[in-house]
């Protein structure tokens, strides 16, 4: 004859550990996929990414220039005074430094910015643009002057012309349309550095990606801009999934770009304003090269 304590003691013990076992196998299970998911988001905002993107026609003697982007810093801090940030630009060997707008869009982010200009400065010839975020915060020309006091070239409705083995390159930067309301428009810009210095390669900074029409029109060879933050979230076979205006499936947010005149290369940025964020799409900092 079985007595209970006998089948308790064979059947019933071995069934309640596996019950045990099992609830602490979930449990760890839940808690390695949150852990990774967490450490994948993360990674989506801070993970630093960069892409090489030829460029061909430009002039022989500035064959192999390479340029690096920045755009959309917004702010952000790539570690302490964005060491990490500027570290990375530093091994792209960069020739020069594209800063094509939205550096911030407070007036407290200001704090950042000797950090940033001395740091890029340092690494190679920096040449910067404002983006609409620092003039609606009301602190563009604040900003503009900063940076100067810390070794970058401003752009302002302006151009400086570049030499290298023989042949030159206008680098043309343009104020984002949110700054002076009677500030010349981008064709009148090139149209002015043709006047003056004849038939000439030109390279455009300019902020936003989605003025390529204008662009176009204006015949600048090649401009650099960025304002898309690569729409945000990147699903495979799109441009991105929210543009600049909250409008869904964007273009022109990413990448090397043929217009109708010229190209545009358009970077992905690096930080967002809350409550954006990034997915499939890291932190960008192209790299172009002239060929």
């Amino acid at each position: 004859m079985i007595r209970a304590s006998d089948w308790n003691n064979r059947y019933g013990r071995p069934r309640r550990r596996r019950r045990r076992h099992g609830c602490l196998t979930r449990l760890v299970t839940t808690v390695v996929v949150l852990a990774v998911l967490v450490g994948f988001f993360w990674w989506q905002q801070n993970g630093l990414s960069s892409e090489t993107l030829s460029v061909p026609a430009a002039p022989d003697g500035f064959a192999g220039t390479r340029i690096a982007v920045v755009s959309d810093l917004h702010g952000k801090e790539f570690g302490e005074d964005n060491e990490r940030l500027l570290d990375y630009i530093r091994d792209l060997e960069p020739d020069c430094i594209a800063v094509v707008g939205d550096l911030l869009h407070e007036e407290a982010q200001l704090a950042m910015v000797p950090a940033v200009a001395r740091g890029l400065a340092a690494i190679a010839p920096t040449y910067y643009v404002t983006g609409n975020h620092e003039w609606a915060a009301g602190v563009a020309p604040q900003l503009e002057e900063l940076l100067t006091d810390y070794g970058v070239t401003v752009l302002s409705n302006e151009y400086v012309m570049l030499e290298q083995g023989g042949d030159r390159i206008a680098l043309v930067g343009a104020e984002d349309p949110n700054g002076y309301a009677d500030q010349p428009t981008v064709a009148q810009l090139l149209d002015q550095v043709r006047a003056e210095q004849g038939a000439v390669y030109t390279i455009l900074l300019s902020h936003r990606n989605n003025h390529y029409a204008q662009y176009a029109e204006a015949r600048a060879d090649l401009t650099l801009s960025g304002h898309a933050h690569g729409g945000l979230i990147r699903l495979p076979g799109t441009d991105g999934l929210i543009g600049p205006k909250r409008e869904l499936w964007p273009a022109y947010t990413a990448g090397l770009y043929d217009l109708d005149y010229g190209q545009m290369v358009v970077s992905r940025g690096l930080g967002n304003q809350f409550p954006c964020f990034r997915l499939f799409n890291r932190p960008d900092v192209p790299l172009v090269v002239l060929e």
